[in-house]
């Protein structure tokens, strides 16, 4: 039986797979900011950065639903961004649409959302095609060429088609709760 719940996600999460592409792209330019903190910086590039970390890997094997934790990722990576300066809402817009799609994150995981906003900021410790965070944060030929990834990868992105069936959403959560670490 389909929740409230299942549905606000079955109809949401469709358009976040849409607009992935635009959202990295949008978010890419505040790390090109001199007066947006380091650390809001960090967890922007942390979040896209897991983006070519997520398609490095092997596939996860769940049908349709390819591109959601990378949705997730980058919505709280933009929360956290926020959270450290508040002002980053001028300078990218696209931080606050994000950020306030955490609160429907937040209550399909329930307990694991906690889990998953630490993950997001282990992130920023990590890399991913041999670039870390902080060279992309600090580094102004690694951040360009990281920008150009960015784009290249938006202008090649094509959103997978999800299926508005609520097993995804128990197979979604399913996922997340063995790949979160504990």
């Amino acid at each position: 039986m389909t929740t409230e719940l299942d549905t606000r996600c079955l109809n949401t999460f469709p358009e976040w797979l849409r607009t992935l592409a635009a959202d990295a792209t949008d978010m890419s330019t505040l790390l090109s900011s001199q007066s947006a903190s380091a650390a809001s910086r960090r967890y922007v590039a942390a979040g896209l950065n897991y983006l070519f970390k997520s398609l490095d890997l092997i596939p996860d094997g769940i049908e349709d639903l390819g591109f959601l934790d990378d949705a997730f990722v980058l919505r709280v990576a933009a929360s956290l961004a926020i959270d450290d300066s508040p002002e980053v809402r001028s300078e990218a817009p696209v931080l606050t649409r994000l950020a306030a799609d955490k609160a429907l994150i937040a209550e399909l995981l329930g307990k694991d959302y906690g889990r998953l906003e630490r993950y997001v900021k282990d992130l920023t410790k990590g890399a991913a095609r041999g670039r870390t965070v902080d060279e992309i944060v600090n580094d102004d030929g690694a951040r360009s060429a990281f920008l150009a990834e960015v784009t290249g990868w938006a202008g090649s992105y094509s959103a997978p088609s999800f299926s508005r069936d609520e097993k995804n959403i128990v197979k979604l959560q399913s996922f997340l709760s063995a790949k979160l670490p504990a």
